[in-house]
């Protein structure tokens, strides 16, 4: 066993070093996707269960800091990457959007950064906002607004409100793990229930399954519907993209249990990453719709601003006899380029390959009877609550 495991080392050496002279030799061809160098790698020990591999400063950042061994083992000192949360005081809450590639005008984030750390989250970016990197500082240095809540039903209770549904963790996921401890996603969706407005959730953590109390009569009501997004059933892939995300059987579970009490369920194949889960689409979609899931999409990999780097070196890292095939048909879906942020086709890319992905899509789906009823939800129930300490009406009206 150890010279088999020897072997295998020195052939994966190989094939880093060969993925390498590839970037290299893409690099001097003027290839406009390789033009800059990879950003330096953590140490493995400092960033263990994370999903990026380093912590380049923010793109608004006028100076950048790179660890440097000077040669007296200074690195040694560095301490691992932790989790820290600070709490955020926001003025609103409900954010407005006017994409005509979703399906909603307006959500909520009650968390900035996310400790899921899908390495390819398209949500990076928006770290640099708070002069903090996409990498490792995303996953690790969050923001949670504990006022959420309380400016929910401020705004909810302005005269000239009109109700939608609401989008729950479209930016990060609201029931990533620092939920468990400040409740802000359970504390938003009272209010919501409270306020009969309807509500929309992606996540993919089984931790949804702790509000089944709330989320099941909001359903009965046509007041919510939940899209669990499910990247892989390979154990060891989903691991390696999504480190502290829930293993793919526990969202096909939790898919189950939330159709078995009546909440209507929808599985996202999202994102698919060329020639790494591609050739899952059927078998997710499968075991999806056998737990109960009535709905289904997908969207393909997304690599605007910093995520280029990062999810490059990630590929590097993990699969570098496939790095420049990955690449290529990244590109071949965006005219040539790594991201095209036009609308319309930065979710699901254009030319031959992105006409396969989506026609292999539909017919799974057709096979599988999804997407042939849509559950819509509505908005009659909504009413403004009366504020505490005001009396009813004497004649019993609401």
């Amino acid at each position: 066993m150890g010279r088999l495991a020897e072997e295998r080392a020195s052939e994966e050496r190989r094939e880093r070093e060969q993925a390498a002279r590839d970037v290299s030799a893409l690099s001097d061809a003027g290839d406009p996707t390789a033009d800059a160098p990879l950003p330096r790698a953590v140490d493995g020990e400092r960033r263990r269960g994370r999903g990026a591999l380093s912590n380049a400063a923010g793109r608004f950042e006028p100076q950048a800091r790179e660890a440097f061994d000077d040669g007296w083992q200074s690195l040694d000192e560095l301490p691992p990457f932790r989790t820290s949360v600070t709490v955020e005081r926001a003025r609103t809450i409900i954010n407005r959007n006017d994409s005509p590639d979703v399906g909603f005008d307006r959500s909520i984030n009650p968390y900035r950064g996310c400790e899921h750390g899908c390495v390819y989250c398209f949500a990076r970016p928006t770290h640099a906002y708070q002069g903090l990197s996409a990498g490792l500082d995303f996953e690790t240095r969050l923001f949670a607004k504990p006022d959420a809540p309380e400016l929910l039903v401020k705004e909810l209770s302005k005269p000239g409100y009109e109700p939608r549904t609401i989008a729950l963790g479209i930016n990060t996921d609201s029931y990533q793990p620092i939920e468990r401890e400040w409740r802000l996603t359970r504390r938003i969706l009272e209010v919501l229930r409270d306020f009969g407005h309807p509500v929309g959730i992606v996540t993919k953590s089984a931790l949804i399954l702790r509000d089944l109390d709330i989320l099941a009569p909001m359903a009965e009501r046509g007041l919510v519907k939940v899209a669990l997004s499910i990247t892989s059933l390979d154990h060891k892939l989903a691991r390696t993209m999504e480190p502290r995300a829930a293993t793919p059987m526990r969202r096909i579970e939790t898919v189950r249990r939330l159709s078995e009490a009546g909440v209507p369920t929808a599985v996202l194949v999202a994102p698919v990453v060329p020639a790494i889960n591609d050739a899952e689409i059927e078998r997710i979609l499968d075991a999806a719709a056998a737990a109960g899931a009535s709905e289904a999409g997908y969207v393909m990999l997304r690599l605007p601003l910093e995520i280029r780097d990062l999810f490059r070196e990630w590929l590097l890292a993990n699969y570098p006899d496939r790095y420049r095939h990955v690449l290529s048909l990244v590109k071949e879906l965006h005219g040539g380029k790594e991201y095209d942020s036009t609308f319309g086709q930065r979710m699901t890319g254009s030319g031959p390959y992105a006409w396969t992905i989506g026609r292999r899509f539909e017919i799974a789906v057709e096979r599988l009877g999804l997407n042939r009823r849509q559950n819509r939800l509505t908005t009659r129930h909504f009413k403004r609550p009366a504020p505490r300490g005001e009396q009813l009406s004497l004649f019993g009206e609401e």
